[in-house]
C-alpha cells in the first residue's frame, strides 16, 4: 500500500508506523473468549483520533460494523480471494481427512461450518501469525489448519494451500479478502489521495456484507458468515448464522441492484433472523 501511495503522490512524505493491538498481543486465549469488538483495530483507531497517524490499513474482516465517531472507511482497494484455505499434512483434501482428524482454527465461523459437513472432526484453537500456525501444522500438532486465502497470497504462501474451500463448505467472514483504509472524516486531503485506489465493486460488496453483520449484531463470539459478489450492477449476497457445533445452520441469499447494497444486507439479516437465526443468536449470547 505504501508503494501504491508513493506512485500516486511522489511528492508526499509517507511513513509507516506499526501499532500492536490487543488481538496481536493475546495469543493464548480463543478470540471468542477475549471478547469485545475492535480487538484488532482499537489501538489504531485511537492513534487516528489523536492525530498521531493519518490513515490506517485494516483487514476488513477485523473491523467492527460500527466505527468510532469521527472515523470512516474511505477506501477499499481491489479484493483478494475471499475463500478459506485448507492446509493439510500430506495434502489430504477436506473430505478425505481421517475420522477424528484435528483441525486448527481460531474462528467460530469456520468451526461451525466445518462441523456441519464433518461432525467427526476435532476442531482445536489455533492462534499466532501465519508462520507460527504453519509451523504447528508441520510439527504435527494438527492434521490440518484453515486460514484465509488472502493472507496466504499476500505473504507469498499460496503454494502451501492443499485446497481452497468452496463457499458451500465454508462461507467467508464478512469483509474477508478486502483491505480497508480508515481515516478521519474531516481529512479531505487523505480522502482525495486515496480515491484512485478505491475499487467500486469491492466497496459495494463489503458494504452489503457489513450491513448484514451490523443488523445481526455480530462479533467474533458468534458464527456469522457473509459474502457478496457484484456483477453487472447487481449484488448477490449470501449469509448464514450457525450454532457452535454446526447442528443448526440458517443460510439464505438475496440479490438486488448495487445501489441498494446496504438495504439488501439488512433484508437478508432479517430473513435469517425470522428463519431461526434469532433463536441461535439468543442462545449464543445467553439471552432469554
Amino acid at each position: 500500500m505504501q508503494a501504491r501511495l508513493r506512485e500516486l503522490a511522489p511528492s508526499v512524505s509517507i511513513r509507516l508506523q506499526r501499532i500492536r493491538t490487543g488481538g496481536d498481543k493475546i495469543l493464548d486465549v480463543p478470540l471468542a473468549k477475549v471478547g469485545g469488538k475492535g480487538l484488532f483495530v482499537k489501538e489504531i483507531e485511537e492513534a487516528l483520533l489523536r492525530e498521531e497517524i493519518d490513515l490506517a490499513v485494516h483487514s476488513m474482516k477485523d473491523v467492527p460494523s460500527a466505527l468510532p465517531e469521527g472515523l470512516a472507511i474511505v477506501c477499499i482497494p481491489g479484493r483478494e480471494d475471499a475463500r478459506d484455505a485448507l492446509l493439510a499434512r500430506d495434502h489430504v483434501a477436506f473430505q478425505d481427512l481421517p475420522v477424528g482428524a484435528t483441525v486448527g482454527t481460531s474462528s467460530l465461523r469456520r468451526q461451525a461450518q466445518l462441523l456441519a459437513h464433518r461432525p467427526d472432526l476435532s476442531i482445536t484453537m489455533l492462534r499466532g501469525n501465519v508462520d507460527t500456525r504453519m509451523r504447528k501444522l508441520q510439527d504435527g500438532d494438527y492434521d490440518a489448519i484453515v486460514l484465509a486465502a488472502a493472507g496466504l497470497t499476500r505473504l507469498g504462501r499460496a503454494d502451501r494451500v492443499t485446497e481452497y474451500l468452496p463457499r458451500r463448505v465454508s462461507l467467508p467472514a464478512v469483509g474477508q479478502g478486502a483491505l480497508g483504509i480508515e481515516s478521519r472524516v474531516d481529512d479531505v486531503f487523505v480522502q482525495e489521495l486515496l480515491a484512485p485506489l478505491n475499487d467500486a465493486s469491492a466497496s459495494i460488496a463489503v458494504s452489503a456484507e457489513r450491513a448484514f453483520l451490523d443488523r445481526l449484531e455480530g462479533g467474533c463470539q458468534v458464527p456469522i458468515a457473509g459474502h457478496a459478489v457484484v456483477e453487472n450492477q447487481m449484488v448477490n449476497l449470501e449469509g448464514l448464522v450457525a450454532s457452535l457445533d454446526g447442528t443448526r445452520l440458517i443460510r439464505d441469499r438475496i440479490e438486488g441492484p448495487s445501489d441498494k447494497a446496504v438495504q439488501l444486507g439488512v433484508a437478508l439479516a432479517e430473513r435469517i433472523r425470522d428463519a431461526g437465526g434469532t433463536r441461535i443468536l439468543d442462545d449464543l449470547y445467553g439471552r432469554t
